[in-house]
């Protein structure tokens, strides 16, 4: 185990890899507005000869994510390319090719979005006919409790169907205000004895996905640091993939004057270790 560091900034750090792997909400944005300083430090690591692909749990492709980014202000040389959960997740499905999908979300919005699976060669019916269980996330993220599910989730359960959770992510903060996840339903579904298929962090499948979108770019990362906010996603990812990573107090953790012992405690909660820590990304 290394021991964590304090960087002040990335710049103090940066020399020591090629290639970025970011995550977005929590880390450049907050879903209402940019993180100034952490869109310029990316844009300053890739002035520098670097390449940064973004890598979120969003449950949609990445032409839907990045929608976001020029009404929010984040600079389109803030990053080379992007992947999500939900392009890991249509590769997912289109292995499932002509099986019959119980679709648990709603249609449309950020969380619940018709793009995930539009195109797909897939069939939708109710619990009782389904051969998958498609997770999206709540059908109201802004007012729903996950526990509300649990007796629907046993039904996918006692019928044996393995549930597709296209967001591992349990909650996001929007704005001030944390929201609910298809994380937190997975977590109910396997609770219940169920089987769980994660296409994102901190699965494999997300990474490799990043990996090919830089090489299709020409670029061959080597020395690679992971960038989140989530202790059981974004650093539980990188360690599994053998990366090195900086934990940012800018997302799901409100942190108080004392960042570096509340990091320490808080990775020691999820039993995780991080490279690094700062209460925000900044150059």
């Amino acid at each position: 185990m290394t021991q964590l560091r304090f960087p002040e900034g990335l710049s103090a750090i940066a020399g020591e890899y090629d290639s970025i792997l970011c995550d977005v909400w929590g880390v450049i944005h907050n879903g209402r507005a940019i993180f100034a300083e952490a869109c310029e430090a990316l844009v300053k690591f890739r002035a520098q000869g670097g390449h940064v692909c973004l890598i979120t749990n969003a449950p949609v492709p990445k032409a839907q994510a990045i929608r976001y980014f020029e009404p929010l202000g984040v600079p389109k040389d803030s990053f080379d390319d992007c992947v999500t959960s939900g392009d890991a997740t249509r590769a997912e499905l289109k292995l499932r090719s002509g099986q019959s999908i119980w679709r648990l979300g709603g249609d449309e919005g950020w969380e619940h979005d018709r793009f995930l699976y539009e195109g797909l060669d897939l069939k939708f019916e109710d619990s009782a006919n389904a051969d998958l269980l498609l997770c999206i996330g709540l059908r109201d993220m802004y007012n729903d409790q996950p526990e509300e599910y649990r007796d629907e989730l046993k039904e996918g359960v006692d019928r044996g169907l393995t549930m597709i959770c296209a967001n591992p992510d349990k909650q996001v903060r929007v704005g001030g205000k944390l929201y609910w996840c298809a994380g937190a339903l997975a977590d109910i579904y396997e609770d219940l004895g169920g089987t769980v298929v994660y296409p994102g962090k901190p699965h494999a499948g997300i990474y490799r996905l990043a990996l090919e979108r830089l090489n299709a770019l020409g670029h061959t990362p080597s020395r690679i640091l992971c960038i989140g906010d989530s202790p059981a996603t974004d650093i539980r990812g990188a360690t599994r993939q053998g990366y090195d990573s900086l934990y940012v107090g800018t997302g799901l953790k409100e942190h108080g004057p004392d960042f570096q012992q509340e990091v320490t405690d808080l990775l020691a909660d999820y039993g995780e270790n991080a490279t690094y820590a700062m209460s925000g990304l900044r150059w």
